[in-house]
């Protein structure tokens, strides 16, 4: 178990720009990284114990957390949002 909490400037470092370029262009992408944000704070509060939760639904949110992230590290890759 990890308690790092995967910001999304340690997952894609040197992305900032295009991150934030993105975000300002492409209403999709900005839902992607609110989304990402909202997992991701729900796994770390799991993993450091502030919040109780199964260990089912643990797992689950650490794979939707990297179902995100994929799909960010795919539209910064290619650049517009697609769904």
């Amino acid at each position: 178990m990890s308690n790092t909490p995967h910001e999304l400037a340690e997952e894609f470092p040197g992305a900032g720009e295009a991150i934030s370029a993105l975000k300002a262009q492409d209403q999709h992408f900005a839902k992607l990284l609110d989304q990402y944000h909202d997992v991701n704070r729900a796994v770390h509060r799991a993993e450091t114990r502030v919040e109780a939760i199964s260990e089912e639904l643990e797992t689950e949110l650490r794979r939707k957390r990297t179902h995100l992230k994929d799909h960010i590290a795919y539209h910064l890759t290619h650049g517009a949002a697609h769904n």
